[in-house]
């Protein structure tokens, strides 16, 4: 007996994904081409993408291993913003075609981000030639201050930093990265049209609990770290608003297993071999499947002024699927998002 398809959906945007690099390229890449048409390629690599060059480099290296049955897929590159980045580097960026965006990353705050801003102000300059050609502000929201307590690190930098920085701004485009808090979202639904924020899919499934479930949960563990329950609640009605202010950017970051396993383990929830499933997952969850297309498909295009995908998408059915154990990492392992367990809708 045929399932019935639930949605049929246009070519979705992630709009924040670590693809690594190397040889892991071959599977990370797969991942995300399964699912979406189009997404966002962080900069902290090992070293940081703070060039044009590196980022054209970049590109390269992954449209190279993009699957035959993916033809089409695209990566949007970005800029890692340090210190020292200038304004002639902002107008070569734009010029290129291929660099949409720029990451900022406090020095300290994540993976691979010692090379990260130490002060806003040494930024200015480049922030506004971003305003002025373009391009749009990526924005890892959290203080690294070691007296600030981690679950507090976003709504700080929210109110310490982020409105500041805004109001310095008025023309620049901002995207406030996987939000994890009440505060983040009351202040994007503030802000004016320049402001917006994108949301992962753990936050809204999970909340801190999950981190802790029968023991340690190492691979629930990323920053910004999961929250309480009262955030994963107002991200949720956020998501499922239909605001375009809100949409997808998985910040699937995977680690091979050893280096989530051990005693000082890497931030990161690999999600990409399941997300557009699991967003379907907690927009049905909420009863908004309708306005999941906006979420994957459109707001985030909008706000980037990228052109919407078009052609043939995908498909949901109400299907349940057992996510695998691990997927392949290199001449390694991930262990995925759901890992053993149940997923209730299935691409086709």
């Amino acid at each position: 007996m045929a399932v019935e398809v639930v949605l049929s959906l246009p070519p979705c945007d992630d709009f924040h994904h670590h693809f690594r690099d190397g040889e892991v390229l071959a599977n990370t890449v797969a991942h995300v081409a399964r699912g979406f048409r189009r997404a966002l390629a962080m900069p902290n690599l090992r070293p940081p993408v703070t060039t044009t060059a590196m980022a054209l480099e970049y590109r390269e290296r992954i449209l190279a291993c993009v699957p035959p049955e993916a033809e089409g897929f695209e990566p949007l590159m970005t800029l890692y913003l340090t210190d020292n980045t200038t304004p002639e580097e902002i107008h070569t960026a734009k010029e290129s075609g291929k660099v949409v965006a720029c990451k900022l990353y406090p020095a300290g705050a994540t993976t691979n981000s010692d090379s990260g801003v130490t002060d806003l102000m040494l930024v200015q300059p480049a922030l506004e030639a971003m305003a002025e050609v373009g391009l749009v502000l990526c924005i890892h929201g959290e203080v690294t201050t070691p007296e600030t307590d981690i679950f507090e690190r976003e709504a700080t930098f929210v109110e310490d930093v982020l409105k500041p920085l805004v109001a310095r701004n008025p023309t620049l485009t901002v995207v406030v990265e996987h939000m994890t808090t009440e505060e983040a979202v009351e202040f994007v639904e503030a802000a004016g049209p320049n402001v917006a924020g994108s949301i992962t899919v753990q936050h809204l499934l999970y909340n801190r609990n999950a981190l802790f479930k029968g023991g340690v949960r190492p691979h629930m563990y990323c920053l910004p770290v999961l929250k309480h329950e009262r955030h994963r609640r107002a991200l949720l009605a956020a998501a499922t608003s239909g605001n375009p202010k809100f949409f997808a950017g998985t910040d699937s970051a995977p680690h091979e297993r050893g280096r989530k396993e051990c005693a000082c383990g890497c931030a990161g929830v690999f999600s990409a071999h399941a997300a557009v499933e699991l967003y379907a997952e907690a927009f049905s969850g909420a009863g908004a499947l309708d306005k999941l297309e906006g979420f994957l498909c459109r707001h985030g295009a909008d706000h980037y002024k990228l052109p919407r995908n078009e052609g043939p998408g995908k498909s949901l059915k109400k299907e349940a699927w057992k996510v695998p154990d691990s997927y392949d990492f290199g001449t390694g392992i991930v262990i995925p998002l759901r890992a053993g367990e149940d997923v209730a809708f299935k691409l086709v």
